[in-house]
């Protein structure tokens, strides 16, 4: 599905951004694996794309223009072009409103929020007719957080960009949509006890928790040729959570 395709994915060296990589090597993109701190973890990833298709990675914190432009020139260098960008790269620090300090939004939104600003300006140049942009948003942009008012800002705040830039690039026939998982197993969730899980699974119709396979799966399809005709869209995939 996306034989030939240069794609690059942010904040892949794990959880849904690792499951992206390989989904799209294994459709035989060329995949730009890009990291922060994870280095063992993203040679790990790298590995697994070459098994598959190739690619390489991408040292460096999105979150500083200066950076993402650096990670955007190394891709470009070896690939030549970019086809598709998935700005997948976030953190989560839980905490309530009271407890939340600057340092913690600043870094929150830096993170979650600037890059994909960062990112989509030193792609767009490089990226031509039927590219794809990608932003993995959150369930939590879509009805807030009671412990992550941060989080869910950041993750809010992606989706007025991508709908933005769904309106300024469709005469370049530019697609960018969004995902918004639900409750995904990652580390994100790894602090949760075996109480918190039953209860959230319980409250889930499909009555599990979703794999970060489940997202490169809808990141595939957004990505590939069969949804051309999709952007400025935000599909959920949580389980059936938003039913009704």
């Amino acid at each position: 599905m996306l034989k030939g395709k240069k794609a690059i994915i942010t904040g892949a060296s794990r959880g849904i951004g690792k499951a992206i990589a390989i989904k799209f090597a294994e459709n035989g993109a060329f995949v730009g694996i890009n990291y922060w701190r994870s280095h063992n973890k993203a040679k790990e990833v790298l590995k697994e794309v070459k098994k598959l298709s190739d690619g390489i990675l991408l040292q460096g914190n999105v979150g500083k223009f200066s950076e993402a432009k650096k990670i955007v020139s190394e891709f470009v260098e070896v690939a030549g072009r970019i086809d598709i960008l998935v700005n997948n790269a976030g953190i989560y620090k839980r905490s309530r409103f009271e407890e939340l300090g600057e340092k913690q939004w600043d870094e929150t939104i830096e993170i979650n929020l600037k890059s994909c600003y960062n990112m989509c300006k030193n792609c767009l140049p490089y990226m031509k007719e039927g590219g794809k942009i990608i932003f993995i948003s959150s369930q939590l942009a879509l009805k807030g957080s009671a412990h992550g008012a941060d989080y869910a800002t950041s993750k809010a705040g992606m989706l007025g960009l991508m709908r933005s830039l769904a309106l300024e690039l469709a005469n370049r026939k530019i697609n960018v949509n969004a995902i918004a998982p639900g409750t995904i197993d990652t580390d994100l969730i790894a602090d949760y006890t075996e109480e918190q899980r039953r209860k959230r699974i319980e409250e889930i119709p499909l009555k599990r928790l979703g794999l970060p396979e489940d997202i490169a799966n809808v990141c595939l399809f957004l990505a590939s040729d069969l949804a051309n005709y999709i952007t400025g869209e935000v599909i959920i995939v949580a389980g059936g959570l938003y039913i009704g």
